[in-house]
């Protein structure tokens, strides 16, 4: 059983009736978000990097495009000046592998039946659903656990069922998709750039300035 997640904070509501009150809503949302479980995650994720274990991304819609991007940032941007690679895989990717699941089996199966390929035990499961509940997500973390995983998320609302299932879960406390999706990515890029200064620099004497991968001629 996933440890007992903190009660969320109380929901802030959508009260955004045009453009600057949609950010002063995004704002107010910032300050009610749970850094502590933000840290948690991170430390999930370091972690998994440090053994070698092998991260899997999930979500619908948004939250997997939220996956390729983020896969993207922990697969790519932590490379520079790095004795190994951070291991990363969107299980949003390979379209046909999906469609091929969702036509032949059903659509709840297409994460699921993807780390029952590749997961091991001590391996990350990251989920990421606005609300929570979609069922191939919850159906993912659920094979997940039962196949010795860690299970981390980013949600929104209350947190839905998936709640329950993650070691480590971020709710983003409001009923506006797009300020959860907004503050998701937000909590991404803050997740990716912890990890790649903990990872490039290991103690503060060490930082001299960005160092980038050199680009063969004709790239």
């Amino acid at each position: 059983m996933a440890p007992r997640q903190p009660t969320p904070p109380p929901l802030i509501v959508n009260e955004a009736r045009n453009c600057q009150s949609y950010f002063d809503l995004l704002s107010r949302s910032i300050r009610s978000l749970p850094f502590e479980q933000v840290d948690n995650i991170s430390e999930i994720l370091f972690r998994a990097y440090q053994k070698q274990h092998t991260v899997f991304v999930f979500g619908n819609g948004g939250s997997a495009a939220l996956a390729s991007h983020l896969a993207c940032d922990l697969g790519k941007g932590t490379v520079n000046c790095s004795p190994k690679r951070f291991k990363v895989m969107a299980l949003t990717d390979n379209v046909a592998l999906m469609t091929a699941w969702a036509n032949d089996s059903h659509y709840e199966n297409i994460f699921s039946e993807q780390l029952a390929n590749f997961a091991r035990p001590e391996d990350v499961a990251f989920a990421i659903s606005a609300s929570g509940n979609s069922a191939n997500v919850l159906k993912a973390l659920n094979a997940a656990r039962q196949a010795g995983l860690v299970t981390a998320g980013l949600t929104g609302f209350r947190g839905g069922r998936m709640l329950a299932l993650c070691d480590a879960c971020v709710v983003v406390p409001s009923d506006n998709m797009q300020i959860i999706e907004d503050l998701h990515l937000s909590i991404a890029h803050a997740l990716f750039t912890c990890i790649r200064d903990r990872i490039m620099y290991p103690s503060s004497d060490s930082r001299v300035g960005p160092r980038l991968l050199g680009r063969v001629a004709g790239e």
